[in-house]
């Protein structure tokens, strides 16, 4: 007898107990806030469980990160989380910005350790006044407001760990700190994350550990950044883009494909909640969701902000 695939089982309009949040990152330009804000209402109607919003190196992007929280809050009816580091920063400093974004109506962070000053691949030391690590930092917000804190995983372990042992380690750290949540590196290799899944649960760890998903938007540019943050890409994903570096629109039909296979497969093994990692574009996640049964809520963006404000007292 044929099992059935539990991702074969789409209803039109039903969501089958599935869960998926979106991250953005502040804009720098005009032409990048249309973007982003393009993609933003694109994607509300899809009733995600929250959007982050990213936090640059030492605190380089706070007020355009505070900014584009504080205009969610006030436009969309989404739940935004607001993305918080403690790279060179000190205790004072980190906690107004903790306050700041609790008096915003923010109810949720996403607690970072952050990259170092020199870099990814640069030596962390933490400032002699703040902070010591993402764990200490989720103490801290707990300790200021009554906040949800979410946090990171690393399936193929963070760059600057000594092992997989040693990230669940400091993740067990977080969670006793207070995180309710982890989000993971984006990873291509289903069993990476399936293997790690399974040793932090044979930790203790209880949280949900949310696979983290990025479409590629950009090969190249993906390639970079996976190098940068020790995410590792397998020979076949590299074969499928091979050749279409002048082809944008197979490129994108490709990605597509990708994300969906990787997504529709974590479904068939009972994960029920994704991250995505939207890099401000909405086309490809949006595909996605749709393939898991989302279909848009009009009602998410045309709400007025009076209303958004009392759903969230």
């Amino acid at each position: 007898m044929i099992t059935p695939r539990p991702s074969r089982f789409v209803e039109a309009g039903g969501r089958r107990g599935l869960h998926v949040s979106f991250e953005f990152f502040p804009p720098k330009s005009a032409e990048m806030e249309q973007s982003l804000w393009e993609s933003i209402r694109r994607l509300a109607p899809l009733k995600p469980n929250f959007v982050s919003v990213t936090y640059g190196a030492g605190g380089s992007t706070r007020e355009r990160t505070h900014a584009t929280v504080k205009r969610i809050l006030a436009e969309t009816m989404l739940t935004p989380a607001a993305h918080l580091t403690c790279v060179a920063a000190t205790r004072e400093d980190v906690n107004a910005v903790i306050r700041g974004y609790a008096e915003a109506g923010v109810r949720h962070i996403v607690a970072l350790r952050g990259d170092p000053v020199s870099g990814v691949g640069g030596r962390y030391t933490p400032h002699p006044g703040g902070y010591q690590n993402a764990a200490d930092l989720v103490a801290g917000i707990k300790r200021i407001a009554d906040i949800e804190v979410s946090v990171s995983a690393y399936p193929e372990k963070h760059p600057e760990s000594t092992s997989v042992a040693a990230d669940i380690e400091m993740l067990k750290a977080k969670v006793d700190a207070g995180a309710t949540r982890a989000m993971t590196q984006f990873f291509f290799e289903n069993a990476l994350y399936l293997r790690y899944l399974d040793r932090v649960r044979a930790a203790g760890i209880d949280i949900p550990i949310v696979p983290g998903i990025l479409p590629v938007q950009n090969f190249k540019q993906m390639k970079n950044f996976a190098e940068r943050t020790g995410a590792s890409i397998p020979a076949w994903l590299a074969d499928r883009f091979d050749g279409l570096d002048d082809d944008p629109a197979t490129r994108k039909l490709i990605a597509a494909a990708v994300a969906a296979e990787q997504v529709i497969d974590l479904v068939d093994h009972g994960v029920t909640n994704f991250h995505f990692y939207t890099m401000n574009r909405a086309d490809l996640v949006y595909a996605v969701c749709h393939l898991l049964g989302m279909r848009p809520d009009h009602g998410m963006a045309d709400a007025p902000a009076s209303e958004t404000a009392k759903e969230r007292v």
